[in-house]
């Protein structure tokens, strides 16, 4: 599991990268892939099944690429487009290509659905992540800017 987090953490830095994230951000993005594929993985592990931990890592990338933007003060999808790469089942859409060709209709049948549910929970993911109000993380963001204590004594 701790080669697949790293090869998640390289891909996700390689796609910030191609889509000129400002180089500030590598790291962030990098971590935010990471994260999302430690979710899913667990996820996984735990039985939830394809789709569902596509759904719970979507979320979780979502919400740390949300705390990330007031943090660092970037638009949340610099964050969220990268770290969402290792997420997207570009396999499953070649699969279900690749049996419609060889005309093996139920393996077709079965796997589109598949990716279709599993593209279905990252749009969710990405949606309810994105429900929460802006308010709540610009507090953070604020926070982090004082240079005060937040209450004095």
């Amino acid at each position: 599991m701790i080669i697949q987090i790293l090869v998640a953490v390289i891909s996700t830095l390689a796609f910030a990268v191609l889509f000129h994230v400002p180089k500030q951000e590598y790291l962030y993005c990098a971590v935010n892939g990471g994260l999302g594929w430690v979710v899913y993985k667990l996820c996984l592990q735990y039985g939830l099944g394809v789709t569902m931990s596509s759904l719970w890592a979507t979320l979780t990338l979502t919400l740390v690429a949300r705390i990330l933007s007031a943090l660092r003060k970037m638009p949340s999808t610099v964050f969220l487009l990268a770290g969402i790469f290792t997420l997207v089942p570009g396999s499953g859409v070649y699969y279900t290509a690749y049996y419609l060709i060889m005309n093996e209709l139920s393996k077709c049948t079965a796997k589109g659905i598949e990716t279709f549910k599993v593209a279905g929970a990252i749009v969710l993911g990405i949606i309810f992540g994105l429900a929460l109000p802006q308010s709540w993380f610009n507090r953070l963001g604020r926070m982090t800017d004082r240079k005060e204590p937040l209450r004095k004594p």
